[in-house]
Formats: C-alpha cells, sequence, structure tokens
C-alpha cells in the first residue's frame, strides 16, 4: 500500500530504481510507456536483438528523443545485467534465455522480474531457490495472470480463508488442442493480412488458444502458491464469475473439481461456441471457504455471492494489464525485498502432446506450433512419464512416432545432454524429486 510513498523517498534522495529491460516487445513496450510518469523510476538500459525496433518501440509509445538519447540500447543483456542498475526485467519468452539472464542477474546480485513464465516453468524452482540464497529476489511480474493470482491467494489466506481454486479466464474450446498457426486467426476474428499488419505473431498467439499458455501459467500458480494441478490436466470448465463459487468447488460439494486446493482455467465459451454470460476471459479469480458459520453469515449478510450452501464464495479481478502494471513488481522487489510471487516448489509442469500423428525425424517446433501443445500435469507424473517439458520442444528431432494426443517423452527426441537449458532442468528436477 505504500510503494509510491517508499519510491518518493527514492526519488527525494536522489537514488532513482534503476531497470535493465530486456526484450522490447509488447510488454516490455507497455512498461516503457509508464515509465516517464513514474518519478523516481528510470530505464538506462534496453536489451534486444534488434536495436532499431526497441528504439522505434520506443519512439512508438511517446518517448521524447532526450530520452531515447539517454538510454542505451544494447544485444548484450549480460552486460546490461553488470551495469549500475537495481531491477533485471526478463521479458524475451525464451526459456533458454530466460534462464540464463536469471543466472547472470543472481551472479551479479540484482533482483530480477521474470515476465518470462515459459523459462519460470522450466526451471524456476531452482531458480528462485538460488535466488533466495544470493540474497535477491526472484519475482514473478505483476500485471500477468500469475502475479495477481498469487497476489489474490495470499489474501485469502492471510485473511483466514481456505483456498479452494485459483485461476484464470480464458476463451477455449476442446479443438483449440489442435489448432495451428495457419488456422488461429478466424479465431480471434481476424484475417491472416489485419493480423500481419498489426504485428501480431501467430505462433505466439496460437499458444494462447491452444491451451499451453493456460498450461503454463497455472503450473507457475502451482508451484508459487503450494497448491494442487488436477490430476488429468485443466478441465476448462465454462463458467461466469457469479457461477464461481457453484462450478468451482469440489464434485462432493456438487462442483467440478476433483478437491479443493487447485489450480483451474475458467473458459468463456460453452461447449456449444456460446458466450459465457458475465465471462471472467481477462481476469483471475481466487474461490474461497468460510472456515465457520459466523464467516459464511457475513458472507451473506455483505452481499457476496455464493453457493447454495453459503459456505463457498468467490473474489475475482475482471482485467489483467500485464505490462502497464509491472512497476508492482518492480518496486516491491527494489523497495520491499519481496516478490509478487515466487516458486516455493516443483508441484506443476507442461508436457508436450502431439497434435498430430508425428513421424520419426520430425522436428518439434515448441509452443504454439504445428506439433505440439503443452498439458498441464503433477510434477510427480511428469517425472514418472518422463515426459518432455514444452519449454525444450522447440527445435528437436524426433526418434520415435508419437500419436496424436500422445505425451512426447525425453526418450522420443535426440537433445544435447550437454546444452546449459538441458542441464539446468536436469539439475531442478533432480533438485525437487524428494518432493514426489
Amino acid at each position: 500500500m505504500n510503494l509510491f510513498s517508499l519510491l518518493q523517498a527514492r526519488a527525494a534522495a536522489g537514488k532513482p530504481v534503476r531497470v535493465a529491460l530486456i526484450g522490447a516487445g509488447k510488454f516490455g513496450s507497455m512498461f516503457l510507456s509508464q515509465v516517464p510518469h513514474v518519478p523516481g523510476l528510470e530505464v538506462p538500459v534496453i536489451v534486444d536483438l534488434d536495436r532499431d525496433r526497441a528504439r522505434a518501440a520506443c519512439r512508438a509509445i511517446g518517448w521524447d528523443a532526450e530520452r531515447i538519447a539517454a538510454t542505451s540500447f544494447t544485444e548484450d543483456g549480460v552486460r546490461a545485467i553488470n551495469g549500475p542498475i537495481d531491477v533485471v526485467v526478463e521479458a524475451t519468452g525464451n526459456p533458454a534465455v530466460g534462464i540464463r539472464h536469471a543466472r547472470a542477474a543472481i551472479a551479479a546480485g540484482k533482483h530480477i522480474v521474470m515476465v518470462n513464465v515459459e523459462a519460470d516453468v522450466l526451471a524456476g524452482p531452482l531458480l528462485a531457490q538460488e535466488a533466495r540464497k544470493a540474497g535477491i529476489v526472484y519475482s514473478l511480474a505483476y500485471g500477468d495472470q500469475p502475479a495477481l493470482t498469487a497476489e489474490m491467494v495470499d489474501w485469502a489466506r492471510a485473511t483466514g480463508f481456505r483456498v479452494v481454486a485459483a485461476g484464470k479466464g480464458t476463451k477455449y474450446l476442446p479443438a483449440y488442442h489442435d489448432v495451428t498457426p495457419d488456422g488461429v486467426w478466424q479465431h480471434y476474428g481476424l484475417t491472416a493480412g489485419e493480423a500481419q499488419s498489426a504485428g501480431m505473431n501467430p505462433q505466439m498467439f496460437n499458444s494462447f488458444l491452444d491451451g499451453t499458455k493456460s498450461a503454463i501459467e497455472m503450473a507457475a500458480i502451482a508451484n508459487a502458491c503450494t497448491l494442487d494441478v488436477p490430476t488429468d490436466g485443466l478441465l476448462f470448465p465454462p463458467c461466469g464469475v457469479d457461477d464461481l463459487p457453484h462450478i468451482m468447488r469440489p464434485s462432493d460439494k456438487g462442483g467440478v473439481l476433483e478437491r479443493s486446493g487447485v489450480v483451474e482455467v475458467v473458459s468463456s465459451l460453452e461447449r456449444d461456441g456460446r458466450p459465457v454470460f458475465r465471462d471472467l476471459r481477462w481476469g483471475v479469480y481466487v474461490v474461497l471457504e468460510a472456515p465457520n458459520d459466523y464467516a459464511a453469515d457475513c458472507f451473506r449478510q455483505y452481499g457476496l455471492k455464493t453457493d447454495a450452501s453459503g459456505r463457498y464464495a468467490a473474489m475475482y479481478k475482471p482485467y489483467h494489464l500485464i505490462g502497464l502494471e509491472l512497476n508492482i513488481s518492480i518496486l516491491s522487489a527494489a523497495l520491499r525485498g519481496e516478490p509478487t510471487g515466487q516458486a516455493k516448489g516443483f508441484r506443476g509442469d507442461v508436457a508436450s502432446v502431439a497434435k498430430r500423428n508425428l513421424r520419426a525425424g520430425e522436428m518439434l517446433d515448441g509452443e504454439g506450433g504445428y506439433t505440439v501443445w503443452g498439458k498441464l500435469m503433477p510434477a510427480a507424473a511428469s517425472l514418472r512419464a518422463g515426459a518432455l517439458p514444452i519449454g525444450l520442444a522447440h527445435g528437436v528431432k524426433l526418434k520415435h512416432d508419437v500419436a496424436h494426443g500422445e505425451i512426447v517423452r525425453w526418450s522420443d527426441v535426440e537433445f544435447d545432454a550437454n546444452d546449459e537449458t538441458v542441464r539446468t532442468r536436469k539439475a531442478m528436477e533432480a533438485a525437487f524429486v524428494a518432493q514426489h
């Protein structure tokens, strides 16, 4: 509640919070658009593989020539991390690059805000552990749905409620799992030409549609909030905000959940394609249970929508503003030394599943592509199955045929055991295997 006051004090003392942004895409650009309006916050360096594109992005969001001239644009993330900055924002979306930058930040003693949730799900429990040992903050990014959900879970627990379910909304139909970049735009109501003119990446947007991004974000929430993962993956039940307490409760209480204390995504579409009434497509939620009759009576007295028993209720946030809200994580790390969500264990994983019959010799193309989608699994089940994480399913060759709908396993692909990202993932699995 007092981040702005703390920042004002830093600004008055002539000690602004200095940020290195790595990745000047949409998320990064939204963050940068807010910087001129926050005294005491500075971005002296921006890292991007295309420096001209990064400068153009700064002009497009309204930075003046003086601010752009005072900013260093570079392709060298490690050098930027080791410069005179307080917080690193990793927003590349590339798991391997994200892990490398996180490790560099930890080594340099710089706080890191991991917009790159792909990297967090691939190795976040280990990176967070390493950061804690180094005395720095490793944090999920506020504005993205995992951190917003983690905040709501923390609120519910701190006020004495049992968390029944937590997650987000999205647009989902079962058929979306097999959609490829060639067919993605029809589901967004766009033509390929319209999407291209807007600079929209079909593979990235397809990862939002085919269920992969939802799986990744729910794994991040499960790992950060010590919540369980559905045994057989996300259900994506159609559900509007008014029905959250009814639908998102355990099945033995009349809902759809296998048990209490799980992550789940609700769909903004009924299974026949009709829109859900008062959907939560852009938001996040937590379903909570009253610990006693008195609290349940208070729910009723203060107008909280509940299930028929009066014991289950929900809180939700209807929107998330991604990069426009990122300052909350940056300032929390720099001024309070606290993360806005951080992996505490390895509870959820995202396995690669074949979108069609795949043949030996084919190359996998990763998240949102033509070959695989990401399915949320309990980490223990993923490890037992030897499932190939979705974050490592890009640019690897199949050794065996994999049938449509089947999990792709480590044993099905050729991989370099000495690759830094593979080694990090294997080290993470080994470090947390005792949990399972």
